[in-house]
């Protein structure tokens, strides 16, 4: 098999595996018409890869390794797109006891402009408080410095945001 044929072979699946994770991820965050014309694209470069690794036989280990390759880095380009083009909020969840050190915390995050709500709750082990921080993707390792080994902490996708308090990007 000569070069063109293995790659036409990595960027096919190259491209409908990365249309293929955005087009998920589309439909995660309700956008069903932008999903479905991913779909289209996909589906007919899927086709053509598929077609041509059909027609002329698995004849040698380079092609496994170009559609392989090409479905690995599909998922990486399709992540990549995600992180870059679809909307990059996400809630930062912290479950901490409350103590002194967790509400300095609380004014640490709101002076650094993070919008952070505090809901006063009881765990096995006492009171605790549950801080609320939306922000965007990209700050999730500046805030997860901030918050430390301080209680417990989970992210969740947001898949609409308006009103409230958003922190302004520093010059």
């Amino acid at each position: 098999m000569d070069l063109i044929g293995l790659l036409l072979i990595f960027c096919s699946r190259l491209l409908d595996v990365s249309l293929g994770t955005f087009r998920i991820l589309l439909l995660v965050k309700g956008k069903k018409a932008q999903a479905a014309f991913t779909a289209f694209f996909e589906s007919g470069i899927y086709l053509v890869a598929l077609g041509y690794v059909l027609q002329n036989g698995i004849t040698s280990p380079m092609q496994i390794v170009a559609y392989a390759g090409g479905f690995a880095a599909g998922n990486y380009l399709g992540m990549f797109l995600e992180s870059k083009l679809m909307s990059a909020y996400v809630l930062v969840e912290v479950i901490a006891p409350e103590t002194e050190s967790s509400l300095i915390l609380v004014e640490d995050l709101r002076s650094e402009g993070f919008g952070t709500t505090v809901i006063h709750g009881e765990g096995k082990a006492g009171n605790r408080l549950i801080l609320k921080i939306l922000c965007q993707r990209s700050e999730i390792p500046h805030i997860s410095n901030m918050i430390g080994s301080t209680g417990f902490v989970f992210v969740s996708d947001v898949r609409g945001v308006w009103g409230g308090h958003f922190r302004q990007k520093r010059k």
